[in-house]
């Protein structure tokens, strides 16, 4: 009888720590690979546009950041006091910089939520990462000076960690709350994914400890803003243009004759009945909102009293008396948002000045002279980075907050041609998880249900809130992807203790 010796194996030395990592980059060659080549795309988008791209909203974070001694009235300031953490930096660029980084961490979560807690072989998790890592106006989101990439990560952050841990401490409750609260002062729509999240760990019996952590770490900061906000500006809320946002909503298809409003009573609330009949108004709410037009009645107490909290008081009544007043056109303009989101092409909405802020330029950006709290948009950003060059422009010094550099520029103009997410496919996507919770439903949608749900909110909350726009439906995709991929991990067969291993099952589902 022979005997064939066994091939001795080769363990890795302790102390090898080039021999681990490379071992760890060929078990993940597939996501290195794929995550270099985004890392290369981003550096091209920095060598074209320097040190970053600007948006209309870009200019309240700034003066946020280089005045940080009052809250903000149109936003809370999350995102203006991460900028003041990188102020000692003066670099615009660095903040792109670091908004690219957080770009590709969102895809890192992705990827080890995928291998690590369900299972997906390498290939599969990658492929879910995909639209994070590629899509070209993921990546100009990233350039922009504006807070969705934070406020991405942060989300994708929070489901990650509820997801990863099937057992849950009340250390780690404290720790997503205080995220929910980063999240809900970067963005007003992260308090709505507070009730999500706890919702969802009600409905799994996380225990009453990780939950009340929750809850009490995200109210701390939260309040300690409000009561901030409420004296500055003498409200105790986190905006004071939450019912303005909505009377936006509601300007397209308001009429106060079917609102059967008192001229004597209602007086406040009728002062903003919009002149123009429904059927001659533009085709975006945010004409009646943002800029004094012929038509309007926002503007016609002032600038100065757009987003005070008396204003905004009498907006939202407004906003809510044309709803309850007309539920079927209330709907109806929502679903119309909501669907435009689905679209294979990318019309332009809501106009042609905002739509081109969401494209790599072709010129350079000059900032804008608009006052803002304690002088005006340009010489704030300066402030922030005395780097920013200036020009002549009309006779009076101008800073230049963009300069486009070739080849890199026009290659990114060209790659933002052809790589992009279409709408259809996010629908598509969504709809792949909502098989995934109902084949699961008598576990209640199982873990799908968290990043589907949050998806969909994402997508929705600014449709019934605000306007669609392009920049709000890019949140939603890793979210989508990590519900679909959950739901393909085996098809879309019912998990049973038959078609799998226990372990597995018990990890998974």
């Amino acid at each position: 009888m022979v005997t064939v010796a066994e091939r001795a194996r080769l363990e890795t030395p302790p102390g090898d720590w080039s021999a681990r990592l490379w071992a760890f980059l060929r078990r993940h060659r597939v996501f290195v690979a794929a995550l270099s080549l985004a890392f290369v795309l981003r550096v091209v988008t920095m060598l074209g546009y320097g040190p970053a791209l600007w948006f209309n909203d870009s200019f309240e974070y700034v003066s946020g950041a280089v005045n940080p001694d009052r809250p903000s009235a149109l936003r809370p300031n999350g995102y203006s006091f991460w900028l003041l953490l990188l102020r000692p930096f003066h670099s615009f660029g660095l903040v792109a910089f670091v908004q690219h980084l957080m770009g590709l961490s969102i895809a890192v979560l992705v990827y080890a939520l995928l291998r690590r807690r369900f299972g997906l072989p390498g290939w599969g998790a990658t492929l879910a990462t995909v639209p994070v890592l590629f899509d070209a106006y993921q990546i100009q989101l990233e350039h922009l000076i504006m807070s969705d990439t934070m406020f991405m990560l942060l989300v994708v952050g929070i489901v990650t960690l509820v997801l990863w841990h099937r057992k849950m401490s009340w250390r780690l409750g404290a720790v997503i709350g205080l995220l929910l609260a980063l999240t809900a002062l970067t963005r007003s729509i992260g308090l709505p994914i507070l009730a999500l999240v706890g919702a969802y760990m009600l409905i799994k019996r996380t225990g009453w400890k990780p939950v009340t952590a929750m809850l009490t770490a995200c109210a701390i900061p939260v309040v300690a803003y409000m009561g901030w906000f409420a004296s500055a500006h003498g409200t105790f809320s986190m905006t004071s243009s939450d019912g303005a946002i909505l009377y936006m909503r509601t300007a397209l298809f308001a009429d106060c004759r079917k609102m059967e409003l008192d001229p004597r009573k209602d007086l406040e609330i009728a002062l903003l009945c919009i002149t123009d009949p429904p059927s001659e108004r533009s085709f975006s709410g945010q004409n009646y909102l943002w800029w004094a037009r012929g038509g309007q009645r926002f503007h016609a107490f002032g600038t100065g009293s757009t987003f005070t909290p008396q204003m905004n008081q009498a907006a939202g009544t407004f906003a809510r008396r044309a709803i309850m007043s007309q539920p079927g056109d209330y709907l109806a303009r929502v679903a119309l948002d909501f669907f435009r989101a689905f679209r294979w092409d990318r019309p332009r909405f809501p106009d042609y000045a905002t739509f081109q802020q969401y494209e790599f330029s072709f010129e350079d950006k000059v900032l804008p002279a608009w006052a803002s709290y304690k002088g005006n948009t340009d010489t704030d950003a300066r402030k922030y980075d005395p780097s920013l060059p200036t020009a002549e422009i009309r006779g009076r010094p101008s800073v230049v907050g963009t300069q486009v550099h070739d080849p890199w520029a026009s290659f990114m103009q060209a790659y933002q041609r052809t790589v992009r997410m279409p709408g259809i496919a996010v629908g598509v996507l969504l709809l792949i998880g909502l098989a995934g919770v109902a084949v699961r439903w008598r576990k209640l949608g199982g873990p799908v249900l968290l990043p589907w749900l949050a998806a969909f909110g994402l997508i929705l909350a600014p449709a019934a809130t605000a306007e669609f726009d392009y920049r709000y439906l890019l949140p939603a995709v890793p979210l989508a992807c990590l519900a679909a991929a959950i739901s393909l991990r085996r098809g879309f067969a019912r998990p049973t203790a038959g078609k799998a291993s226990a372990p597995t099952t018990a990890r998974a589902e």
